[in-house]
Protein backbone atom coordinates (compact mmCIF):
# COMPACT_ATOMS: atom_id res chain seq x y z
CA UNK A 1 0.00 0.00 0.00
CA UNK A 2 1.05 3.51 -0.72
CA UNK A 3 1.95 5.49 2.55
CA UNK A 4 3.28 8.97 2.97
CA UNK A 5 6.16 9.82 5.82
CA UNK A 6 4.46 11.03 9.15
CA UNK A 7 4.59 13.98 11.18
CA UNK A 8 7.01 12.05 13.80
CA UNK A 9 8.93 10.36 10.50
CA UNK A 10 9.99 14.20 9.48
CA UNK A 11 10.80 15.24 12.79
CA UNK A 12 13.19 11.88 13.13
CA UNK A 13 14.72 12.30 9.25
CA UNK A 14 15.76 15.62 10.48
CA UNK A 15 18.72 16.57 12.93
CA UNK A 16 17.15 20.16 14.32
CA UNK A 17 13.69 20.55 16.17
CA UNK A 18 11.44 22.98 15.50
CA UNK A 19 8.92 23.98 17.95
CA UNK A 20 5.47 25.55 16.81
CA UNK A 21 6.05 26.03 13.26
CA UNK A 22 6.76 24.05 10.04
CA UNK A 23 7.81 26.70 7.72
CA UNK A 24 9.00 30.43 9.21
CA UNK A 25 10.01 33.48 7.47
CA UNK A 26 12.04 36.27 9.61
CA UNK A 27 12.06 39.71 8.07
CA UNK A 28 13.05 38.55 4.68
CA UNK A 29 14.10 41.30 2.04
CA UNK A 30 15.13 40.68 -1.66
CA UNK A 31 16.85 42.94 -3.77
CA UNK A 32 17.75 42.60 -7.43
CA UNK A 33 20.61 44.82 -8.56
CA UNK A 34 20.12 45.88 -12.03
CA UNK A 35 21.20 48.47 -14.78
CA UNK A 36 18.43 50.84 -13.74
CA UNK A 37 19.20 50.51 -9.94
CA UNK A 38 17.78 48.69 -6.54
CA UNK A 39 14.21 46.63 -7.18
CA UNK A 40 13.29 45.42 -3.97
CA UNK A 41 11.20 42.12 -4.24
CA UNK A 42 10.29 41.37 -0.87
CA UNK A 43 10.32 43.81 1.70
CA UNK A 44 10.33 42.54 5.12
CA UNK A 45 8.81 39.02 4.77
CA UNK A 46 7.51 37.19 7.88
CA UNK A 47 5.11 33.94 7.23
CA UNK A 48 4.22 31.03 9.59
CA UNK A 49 3.31 28.56 7.95
CA UNK A 50 2.11 25.28 10.61
CA UNK A 51 2.19 21.87 9.72
CA UNK A 52 -0.86 19.89 6.85
CA UNK A 53 -1.70 23.70 6.05
CA UNK A 54 -2.97 24.63 2.31
CA UNK A 55 -1.65 27.91 1.58
CA UNK A 56 -2.45 29.87 -1.12
CA UNK A 57 -0.16 32.59 -2.61
CA UNK A 58 -1.95 35.69 -4.74
CA UNK A 59 -1.17 38.59 -5.86
CA UNK A 60 -0.71 40.59 -9.40
CA UNK A 61 1.98 40.12 -11.71
CA UNK A 62 5.36 41.19 -10.40
CA UNK A 63 4.18 41.36 -6.62
CA UNK A 64 6.73 39.15 -5.35
CA UNK A 65 4.60 35.30 -5.13
CA UNK A 66 7.44 33.27 -7.15
CA UNK A 67 10.30 35.15 -5.56
CA UNK A 68 8.79 34.28 -2.16
CA UNK A 69 8.17 30.55 -3.19
CA UNK A 70 12.01 30.95 -4.52
CA UNK A 71 13.37 31.91 -1.19
CA UNK A 72 11.71 28.68 0.66
CA UNK A 73 13.62 26.26 -2.15
CA UNK A 74 16.54 27.62 -1.80
CA UNK A 75 16.35 28.57 -5.57
CA UNK A 76 16.86 31.98 -4.69
CA UNK A 77 18.60 33.27 -1.44
CA UNK A 78 17.57 36.26 0.70
CA UNK A 79 19.65 39.40 0.69
CA UNK A 80 18.51 39.50 4.65
CA UNK A 81 16.41 38.01 6.99
CA UNK A 82 15.63 34.11 7.81
CA UNK A 83 13.98 31.09 6.48
CA UNK A 84 14.10 28.26 8.85
CA UNK A 85 12.03 24.70 7.71
CA UNK A 86 11.59 22.11 10.75
CA UNK A 87 14.28 23.66 12.62
CA UNK A 88 16.73 24.40 9.48
CA UNK A 89 18.24 27.22 9.43
CA UNK A 90 17.67 27.27 5.12
CA UNK A 91 19.14 30.70 4.30
CA UNK A 92 22.87 29.68 5.87
CA UNK A 93 22.99 26.77 3.39
CA UNK A 94 25.59 26.56 0.62
CA UNK A 95 24.30 25.31 -2.84
CA UNK A 96 25.49 21.84 -2.53
CA UNK A 97 24.37 21.41 1.41
CA UNK A 98 20.50 23.14 -0.28
CA UNK A 99 20.42 21.29 -2.99
CA UNK A 100 20.70 17.80 -1.13
CA UNK A 101 18.75 18.86 1.35
CA UNK A 102 15.80 20.72 -0.70
CA UNK A 103 15.82 16.76 -2.80
CA UNK A 104 15.15 14.81 0.38
CA UNK A 105 12.56 17.54 1.90
CA UNK A 106 10.71 19.66 -1.03
CA UNK A 107 8.67 18.71 -3.59
CA UNK A 108 8.24 21.15 -6.46
CA UNK A 109 6.22 21.70 -9.10
CA UNK A 110 6.74 24.01 -12.43
CA UNK A 111 4.04 25.85 -14.09
CA UNK A 112 5.69 24.48 -17.64
CA UNK A 113 6.21 20.81 -15.97
CA UNK A 114 10.46 20.61 -16.29
CA UNK A 115 10.32 16.81 -17.30
CA UNK A 116 13.45 15.97 -18.79
CA UNK A 117 12.05 15.09 -22.70
CA UNK A 118 14.46 12.32 -23.50
CA UNK A 119 13.96 10.60 -20.74
CA UNK A 120 10.53 8.40 -20.15
CA UNK A 121 7.96 9.42 -17.40
CA UNK A 122 9.33 6.48 -15.39
CA UNK A 123 12.73 7.52 -15.65
CA UNK A 124 11.93 11.50 -14.35
CA UNK A 125 10.04 10.64 -11.62
CA UNK A 126 13.34 8.23 -10.20
CA UNK A 127 15.86 10.84 -11.06
CA UNK A 128 15.12 12.60 -7.44
CA UNK A 129 15.53 9.12 -6.12
CA UNK A 130 18.79 8.75 -7.63
CA UNK A 131 20.75 12.03 -6.91
CA UNK A 132 19.36 11.79 -3.14
CA UNK A 133 20.51 8.11 -2.76
CA UNK A 134 17.13 7.05 -1.47
CA UNK A 135 16.05 3.49 -2.11
CA UNK A 136 18.16 1.15 -4.01
CA UNK A 137 17.94 0.69 -7.62
CA UNK A 138 14.96 -2.40 -7.41
CA UNK A 139 13.10 -0.14 -5.25
CA UNK A 140 13.68 3.20 -6.78
CA UNK A 141 11.81 1.58 -9.90
CA UNK A 142 9.12 0.29 -7.81
CA UNK A 143 8.34 3.46 -5.80
CA UNK A 144 8.15 5.51 -9.24
CA UNK A 145 5.40 3.20 -9.99
CA UNK A 146 3.42 3.56 -6.92
CA UNK A 147 3.51 7.27 -7.24
CA UNK A 148 2.81 7.09 -10.53
CA UNK A 149 -0.01 5.19 -9.82
CA UNK A 150 -1.46 7.39 -7.50
CA UNK A 151 -1.62 10.26 -9.54
CA UNK A 152 -3.00 8.35 -11.91
CA UNK A 153 -1.11 7.70 -14.83
CA UNK A 154 0.92 4.67 -14.29
CA UNK A 155 0.14 3.33 -17.29
CA UNK A 156 2.38 6.14 -19.60
CA UNK A 157 5.16 4.77 -17.64
CA UNK A 158 7.09 3.53 -20.27
CA UNK A 159 6.16 7.02 -22.84
CA UNK A 160 8.30 9.89 -23.59
CA UNK A 161 7.06 13.34 -21.83
CA UNK A 162 5.62 14.95 -25.32
CA UNK A 163 3.12 11.77 -25.77
CA UNK A 164 1.22 13.15 -22.71
CA UNK A 165 -1.40 15.90 -22.62
CA UNK A 166 -0.34 18.94 -20.76
CA UNK A 167 -2.66 17.56 -17.40
CA UNK A 168 -1.04 14.30 -17.92
CA UNK A 169 2.54 16.06 -17.63
CA UNK A 170 1.84 17.95 -14.64
CA UNK A 171 0.57 14.88 -12.78
CA UNK A 172 3.95 13.18 -13.64
CA UNK A 173 5.70 16.70 -12.38
CA UNK A 174 3.81 16.10 -9.15
CA UNK A 175 4.37 12.15 -9.13
CA UNK A 176 8.22 13.31 -9.48
CA UNK A 177 7.93 15.99 -6.83
CA UNK A 178 6.83 12.92 -4.28
CA UNK A 179 9.16 10.75 -5.63
CA UNK A 180 11.48 11.37 -2.37
CA UNK A 181 8.03 11.63 0.02
CA UNK A 182 9.15 14.96 0.94
CA UNK A 183 7.05 17.22 3.84
CA UNK A 184 6.45 20.25 2.07
CA UNK A 185 4.58 21.08 -1.43
CA UNK A 186 5.56 24.09 -3.25
CA UNK A 187 3.73 24.82 -6.73
CA UNK A 188 4.29 27.80 -8.41
CA UNK A 189 1.27 28.29 -11.10
CA UNK A 190 0.90 24.25 -11.67
CA UNK A 191 -2.43 24.81 -13.13
CA UNK A 192 -1.48 27.77 -15.11
CA UNK A 193 -1.09 25.74 -18.51
CA UNK A 194 -4.51 23.88 -17.70
CA UNK A 195 -8.03 24.02 -18.82
CA UNK A 196 -10.23 24.06 -16.21
CA UNK A 197 -11.39 20.88 -16.17
CA UNK A 198 -7.53 19.58 -15.67
CA UNK A 199 -6.93 21.95 -13.16
CA UNK A 200 -9.65 21.24 -11.00
CA UNK A 201 -8.33 17.42 -11.25
CA UNK A 202 -5.06 18.89 -10.19
CA UNK A 203 -6.04 20.61 -7.53
CA UNK A 204 -8.36 17.77 -6.29
CA UNK A 205 -4.64 15.68 -5.76
CA UNK A 206 -3.23 18.46 -3.76
CA UNK A 207 -6.36 18.12 -1.72
CA UNK A 208 -5.72 14.49 -0.74
CA UNK A 209 -2.02 15.26 -0.30
CA UNK A 210 -2.82 17.66 2.39
CA UNK A 211 -5.52 15.17 3.42
CA UNK A 212 -2.53 12.49 4.06
CA UNK A 213 -0.35 15.28 6.22
CA UNK A 214 1.47 17.33 3.44
CA UNK A 215 1.79 20.90 3.40
CA UNK A 216 1.35 23.11 0.46
CA UNK A 217 2.17 26.40 -0.56
CA UNK A 218 0.64 26.89 -3.77
CA UNK A 219 1.35 30.06 -5.94
CA UNK A 220 -2.19 30.85 -8.13
CA UNK A 221 -3.69 33.43 -10.38
CA UNK A 222 -7.24 31.24 -10.41
CA UNK A 223 -9.27 33.36 -7.85
CA UNK A 224 -11.62 29.93 -7.85
CA UNK A 225 -9.03 27.71 -7.18
CA UNK A 226 -7.59 29.93 -4.26
CA UNK A 227 -10.88 29.95 -2.45
CA UNK A 228 -10.83 26.36 -2.08
CA UNK A 229 -7.26 26.35 0.23
CA UNK A 230 -7.49 26.27 3.71
CA UNK A 231 -5.35 29.31 3.64
CA UNK A 232 -4.65 32.81 1.29
CA UNK A 233 -1.56 35.17 1.45
CA UNK A 234 -2.00 37.96 -0.88
CA UNK A 235 0.83 39.66 -2.21
CA UNK A 236 1.39 43.49 -2.84
CA UNK A 237 4.40 44.99 -4.12
CA UNK A 238 6.64 42.52 -2.46
CA UNK A 239 4.25 42.53 0.83
CA UNK A 240 2.06 40.21 2.52
CA UNK A 241 -1.30 40.81 3.26
CA UNK A 242 -3.27 37.89 5.44
CA UNK A 243 -6.43 37.77 3.58
CA UNK A 244 -8.66 37.18 6.88
CA UNK A 245 -7.43 40.96 7.54
CA UNK A 246 -8.98 42.08 4.32
CA UNK A 247 -12.29 40.43 5.01
CA UNK A 248 -12.02 41.60 8.79
CA UNK A 249 -11.41 44.96 7.86
CA UNK A 250 -12.75 46.01 3.91
CA UNK A 251 -12.57 49.80 4.60
CA UNK A 252 -8.48 49.39 4.60
CA UNK A 253 -6.49 49.73 1.88
CA UNK A 254 -3.22 47.84 0.52
CA UNK A 255 -1.09 50.25 2.85
CA UNK A 256 -2.93 49.62 5.94
CA UNK A 257 -3.44 46.06 5.58
CA UNK A 258 0.49 45.42 5.05
CA UNK A 259 1.43 47.17 8.20
CA UNK A 260 -1.27 45.68 10.23
CA UNK A 261 -0.21 42.29 9.21
CA UNK A 262 3.42 42.85 9.85
CA UNK A 263 1.95 43.84 13.36
CA UNK A 264 0.50 39.95 13.62
CA UNK A 265 2.50 37.86 16.08
CA UNK A 266 0.70 33.97 15.48
CA UNK A 267 -0.13 32.41 18.55
CA UNK A 268 -1.20 28.69 18.95
CA UNK A 269 -3.54 27.55 22.03
CA UNK A 270 -4.33 24.17 23.42
CA UNK A 271 -8.11 23.23 23.34
CA UNK A 272 -9.78 24.62 26.49
CA UNK A 273 -6.98 27.06 27.24
CA UNK A 274 -8.00 30.31 28.52
CA UNK A 275 -6.75 33.02 26.33
CA UNK A 276 -8.42 36.02 27.75
CA UNK A 277 -9.31 36.05 32.07
CA UNK A 278 -12.51 37.31 32.99
CA UNK A 279 -12.08 40.84 33.68
CA UNK A 280 -8.40 41.16 32.40
CA UNK A 281 -8.28 44.50 30.18
CA UNK A 282 -6.30 43.44 27.05
CA UNK A 283 -4.79 45.78 24.96
CA UNK A 284 -4.54 42.86 21.79
CA UNK A 285 -7.12 42.26 19.02
CA UNK A 286 -7.10 38.42 18.81
CA UNK A 287 -8.19 37.12 15.36
CA UNK A 288 -9.12 33.61 15.64
CA UNK A 289 -8.40 31.59 12.09
CA UNK A 290 -8.19 28.26 13.03
CA UNK A 291 -10.43 26.37 15.49
CA UNK A 292 -13.36 27.78 18.01
CA UNK A 293 -14.28 30.21 20.97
Amino acid sequence: MFKFVTKQMFRERNIHRYDEYLIQLRDVVKVYYTEAGEFIALKNIKLAVSEGEFVGIIGKSGSGKSTLVNMISGIDRPTKGEINIAGNPVHTYNEGKMAKWRGRNLGIVFQFFQLLPTLTVLENVMLPMDFCHLYNSANRRKRAREVLDWVGVADHANKLPSQLSGGEQQRVAIARALANDPPVILADEPTGNLDSKTSSLVFELFERLVASGKTILMVTHDSDLAKRVKRTIIMSDGEIIEEYLSKTFPALDNRQLVWITSQLHPQKYPAGSVIVPAGEVSDKLYIVTRGFV
